[in-house]
């Protein structure tokens, strides 16, 4: 039985801030949303069940939302108390066979069941699966020097469009395979943007630990094209580890999708103020 209260001025907010979602939520009714969850949303079970509600408001109106998770301070902590050594090189982590089992256990075992189990847990019906399942994600190595290293060379999305069909959510750990079968890390970012560009998702979210983009001033550029984006790269105000998440968000457009958005993971609710408010979230990049 409800309670009975007062009309506040909280609760009217809530009520007009429902009803002015309404044309987005029609807008994307049906649309593919890749969103890749990595950083703060990750690192506690508060934030996670915080995520984990959002991508299960997304099912229920009607959008097919698909996980694509990272998960390297896990790793490091299971290699760390394995005791296996590993290096980096040129800021990427050599993956050799005994590292490439590590990764395998924690990205397809414990973090992946992890999301599983949170989007479960607030009445969704998401499914784990890796990038070796079904050959998702077919690789090739991208430098002999990083080892067991790959880069998506062919996809096969049939199975994440037999999951929507069956109405549950795919969330997939970045693990590839070559052509013969051997096992790939994939950066998550990489992994996230082929799984979109060959979905031809609507969106791509990258979930992040910074608000955007950011210009030579320090501000959050809220909208950009292709073009900016290099530009901004070529002058220096693009640096670091936004490098990467520009450079996925450009190919994620190059394949197909429709737009790519760089967002503050650490922000409640990020996902849904991006698709169901008029001033979004975070950086939004489209082609032109």
């Amino acid at each position: 039985m409800r309670k009975r209260t007062d009309m506040t001025r909280d609760w009217i907010a809530t009520a007009r801030t429902l009803s002015e979602a309404l044309p987005y939520l029609q807008r994307y009714e049906g649309a593919t949303v890749v969103i890749k969850l990595g950083g703060h949303a990750m690192g506690s079970d508060e934030a996670m069940d915080s995520f984990a509600r959002d991508i299960v408001l997304m099912s229920q109106v009607g959008v097919h939302p698909v996980i694509v998770h990272g998960g390297g301070p896990a790793i490091n902590e299971m290699l760390g108390k394995l005791d296996i050594q590993f290096e980096f090189v040129n800021g990427k982590r050599v993956t050799s066979q005994p590292v490439m089992d590590v990764v395998e256990m924690v990205l397809a075992g414990l973090v992946n069941k992890r999301v599983v189990a949170a989007i479960n847990r607030q009445g969704g019906r998401a499914v784990g699966l890796s990038g070796k399942d079904a050959n998702l994600m077919v690789c090739r190595q991208t430098d002999p020097a990083l080892g067991f290293v790959g880069t998506p060379e062919r996809m096969n999305t049939d199975v994440v469009r037999t999951i929507f069909e069956a109405g549950m959510i795919p969330v997939i750990a970045p693990i590839g395979a070559d052509a013969e079968g051997h096992s790939m890390n994939v950066n998550g970012d990489t992994a996230a943007g082929a799984i979109a560009g060959a979905l031809k998702a609507r969106r791509l979210l990258l979930l992040t630990d910074v608000p955007g983009v950011k210009d030579a001033s320090g501000t959050v550029v809220t909208e950009l094209t292709a073009g900016q984006i290099r530009q901004m790269t070529a002058e220096g105000t693009i640096a670091g580890g936004m490098i990467p998440k520009t450079e996925t968000a450009l190919a994620a457009l190059q394949s197909g999708v429709r737009a790519a958005v760089i967002l503050d993971g650490r922000a409640p609710n990020a996902c849904l103020l991006e698709l169901f408010t008029d001033h979004g979230a975070g950086s939004i990049i489209r082609s032109a």
